[in-house]
């Protein structure tokens, strides 16, 4: 089975796929992120769904890259008989979904197998399959697929398979397309004007962001795109990752479905959209946000479905092995149903972030943003379930209650910056101050000189780092200098930082996990705040080279096997990667009140 770096993505907006090293899409979930997948040989064998285009003699390919600045896969194979080449591409068009696959020759004469083997709701689903002339038709309850090519197609062991040879200068397109069974068939997709339509919706996109230069700026653009990419756009949601179930640990429990909407990961996606100049995907964002949010700010969830889907219901699929053997295979997530504070002071802050950068006013957002106020007001001394969705017993965890300070310091800085927002500033800054003392009465270890993860613990978090970049506390105080010492010396393996000891944690789950890699980025950023440049950027540095060869982060890294491990492409990581980016190419550190206040004082505010 390829290792999870060995997967690279293309997408259209709508749904994703993963293309292996092998030349198969072991991945791909239909018409959106969260439909059950059609390929799902990621999560067991090539029987429940894949599709290889390779050469027949097979073997992982040579070389392959992207298109400068699109998620244009293209993908080579030298052969002792020539040189072949697969283009691979999701067009961002219309209600039909297509993949897109071009077979070109580059030189000599090569011998190439595609093998198609649909299997629809996470591999259960055998579809009913019709050839006809230059196109294979398979249907099954809701879903219908055609795959449409000149190469001759016939079935063979439960699959559609085609043979061919390709010679130089010839181009032999595959193109598969859903739509809905019940309704009519989608016109015929011309794969060369696709490509280049393609090619064109990406570079035009990249090309409207403020300029990113430097010798970050590949990595920085590629963490970029990948974030459009995990973004559905009917709504504006944006995925944490368009997978589910790849493994913390290979063969161990923990195993989430990623595929919706967290609230805490948009608004630090929407930092990075924002901070490198991308104001239409913060407006679809904060729409998106206040269509999720409406109703009683008491029911204010940590995850949303796509379209704002509030039921997200966990269940396992015991019919699939696993990654690596990594079971339960889970879809939905019980976490949904979580208490978890920061929320509040997140969706604050986002909205603050988008209000200060000048998008255009909406009726219904301060109202919301009160309504989320005055219910913080009287819960933020409540325990939670905390940043990291502990399923054990709540706790009053100090991240937590750091971004319930949060959500009062950006209301009460709202009012009094902007005259034509209205509240009761003089109580939300008691609150705010209040918030502030429990924390450095409850939160702070004063014989270590460290903050703690939760109050009453010894234990560390790799959370603690926000603390002054969310301007909690000045970079220079002494009890951030010793928070950031405390971690780099007891919360690091290879120089890398974990989220927690896992040993420690009572979430009902066995001890083992990789090293969360946003938390890396974090540690750069404090150490680029406290002005330790010379280490945040070697850092910096070793986190760019655990990038896969198109430049695409998991979730976590495995320092031991030095592999990636967990969800991918993960936004996590990769808003973490612009983030400390951009920061470090400015020169100057990164904290959000400061932020809100320097862009406020440049373009107009709305509520």
């Amino acid at each position: 089975m390829p290792r999870i770096e060995d997967y690279a993505l293309v997408g259209d907006l709508w749904t994703a796929a993963l293309v292996a090293t092998t030349g198969s899409i072991d991945w791909l979930c239909l018409p959106r992120f969260d439909s059950p997948a059609c390929f799902a040989a990621l999560l067991d064998t090539p029987d429940a769904g894949h599709w290889q285009i390779a050469p027949v003699s097979g073997g992982t390919c040579t070389s392959r890259r992207y298109v400068p600045d699109t998620l244009v896969l293209v993908t080579d194979w030298v052969t002792p008989d020539g040189t072949v080449r697969v283009t691979d591409f999701m067009p961002p068009r219309g209600r039909a979904r297509h993949v897109v696959r071009i077979v070109e020759g580059v030189s000599g004469a090569v011998e190439v197998r595609s093998t198609l083997r649909l299997r629809f709701d996470y591999g259960q689903v055998v579809p009913w399959v019709r050839h006809g002339p230059g196109q294979m038709i398979a249907v099954a309850g809701p879903d219908a697929v055609r795959l449409r090519t000149p190469a001759p197609t016939h079935g063979q062991d439960w699959a559609t398979v085609s043979e061919f040879t390709v010679r130089a200068g010839e181009r032999v397109p595959f193109v598969l397309t859903w739509h809905p069974s019940s309704e009519r068939v989608p016109p015929p997709l011309d794969a060369e004007v696709a490509l280049r339509e393609t090619t064109e919706f990406w570079t035009g996109w990249v090309g409207r962001g403020t300029p990113v230069t430097g010798p970050h700026r590949a990595a920085i653009t590629r963490s970029l795109v990948t974030l459009k990419a995990l973004t559905y756009e009917p709504t504006g949601g944006i995925v944490a990752a368009p997978t589910t179930s790849l493994p913390e640990w290979p063969g161990g429990p923990r195993n989430w479905d990623y595929r919706f909407s967290w609230l805490r990961d948009s608004t630090y996606t929407l930092q990075a959209m924002i901070s490198a100049g991308y104001l239409d995907e913060a407006k679809a964002w904060r729409e998106w946000l206040l269509r999720a949010v409406a109703g009683d700010p008491a029911q204010l969830q940590i995850m949303y479905g796509l379209d704002g889907a509030r039921r997200l219901p966990e269940s396992e699929l015991g019919w699939l092995a696993g990654y690596e053997g990594s079971r339960p295979v889970r879809i939905g997530n019980a976490a949904s149903e979580q208490l978890q504070l920061d929320v509040w002071g997140e969706t604050l802050d986002g909205l603050a972030l988008a209000r200060d950068c000048g998008i255009g006013p909406h009726d219904d957002a301060w109202d919301v943003q009160t309504a989320l106020m005055n219910h913080l007001e009287g819960a933020w001394d409540q325990p939670d379930n905390g940043l990291w969705e502990m399923r054990g017993a709540r706790r009053h965890f100090t991240h937590s209650k750091v971004m319930a300070w949060v959500g009062a310091d950006r209301m009460v800085r709202a009012v009094r910056t902007h005259p034509h927002l209205t509240g009761p500033v003089e109580r939300w800054a008691a609150v705010r101050d209040a918030i502030h003392a429990d924390v450095l009465a409850h939160g702070f270890d004063g014989e270590r000189g460290t903050f703690t993860q939760s109050y009453g613990s010894s234990a560390l978090d790799a959370s603690l780092l926000m603390i002054p970049r969310v301007g909690f506390l000045p970079a220079t105080d002494p009890r951030v200098l010793g928070t950031v010492d405390a971690i780099q010396h007891e919360l690091t393996q290879d120089g890398l930082v974990l989220r927690y000891h896992t040993a420690q944690s009572d979430d009902g789950l066995p001890p083992g996990e990789g090293l969360f890699l946003a938390c890396s980025f974090w540690l750069v950023d404090a150490l680029h705040l406290v002005g330790r440049q010379r280490e945040a950027t070697e850092l910096f540095g070793r986190l760019l080279a655990l990038r896969n060869d198109v430049g695409l982060l998991s979730e976590e890294w495995d320092p031991v096997a030095g592999r990636q491990l967990g969800n991918t492409p993960q936004a996590f990581s990769h808003f973490a990667l612009v983030t400390s980016g951009l920061q470090l190419h400015a020169g100057r550190g990164h904290r959000s009140d400061e932020r809100i206040a320097h862009t406020a004082a440049e373009r107009p505010a709305s509520p």
